[in-house]
């Protein structure tokens, strides 16, 4: 009787879900973190926390207002919801980057809202389902990023790493030349390096998905002719995930 009555102490079900939102929220935000996302653990962990504190306080933060005027009051928990659901998609949307011909954040910005659903779901007292979709979250995040769906032909994956000169580099000139030959990037990442003589340079690592190796190599072929390309490198069936 006495556990019965404490596991329905109003104190003891709100500290439980906002500590149940957090644990389930963090998870989600380990593997952002992990993979060095924008927005990680923490993000992640206060999105649910929060999303679970509003269901809270539709549920348990007016019922003293709600009981002094039954008569004129007609209150609905789920309109807080709804406007969690539609909020969230400002922060979601800061996570979204536009680099070059490339579009990142999308994965992370459909995470922080699914676990701002989570953080409600936990709030309302739904334990079982909040960590169901957790685990599914997961496990998508971890496993589903290293499959490459494909129709029709077979398309090969290769990473190409391409060394050039920082200051005569032009990379919408090397970028062209994948599009004439109708590749396009999944993934494009730079960094600056310094070459034996001292001379800047920048190497770009880009993930290239295409269905004919001919044009492929007709790629490498026109980017050998540039002159501030030093080094090319290729490597085959890449399956990494940016």
């Amino acid at each position: 009787m006495e556990w019965s009555m404490f596991m329905e102490n109003e104190l003891v079900i709100i500290t439980s879900r906002l500590l149940l939102a957090a644990i389930l929220g963090g998870l989600v935000g380990i593997e952002r973190e992990f993979h060095h996302h924008p927005a990680g653990f923490r993000t992640h962990l206060l999105v649910s926390v929060g999303s679970s504190l509003i269901m809270l306080l539709a549920f348990y933060g007016f019922q003293d207002y709600i009981a002094e005027n039954q008569d004129v009051v007609t209150f609905d928990p789920s309109r807080l919801a709804a406007y969690v659901v539609s909020g969230i998609g400002f922060l979601g949307a800061g996570t979204i980057l536009v680099q070059g011909y490339t579009v990142r954040g999308l994965t992370t910005a459909a995470s922080i809202w699914v676990v701002a659903a989570i953080g409600l779901t936990v709030g309302a007292g739904m334990y079982v389902a909040a960590m169901v979709a957790t685990i599914i979250v997961i496990l998508s995040l971890l496993f589903l990023g290293r499959i490459t769906f494909r129709f029709g032909m077979q398309q090969e994956r290769n990473k190409i790493t391409i060394v050039v000169e920082e200051e005569t580099a032009e990379l919408n000139k090397v970028m062209r030349i994948f599009e004439e030959q109708e590749m396009f990037p999944k993934g494009i990442k730079s960094k600056k390096k310094t070459a034996s003589d001292g001379n800047p340079m920048v190497e770009y690592q880009l993930i290239i998905e295409y269905k004919e190796e001919s044009g492929m190599n007709k790629v490498i072929d026109k980017l050998h002719r540039i002159p501030f390309v030093k080094k090319i490198r290729v490597e085959k069936n890449s399956h990494e995930t940016w």
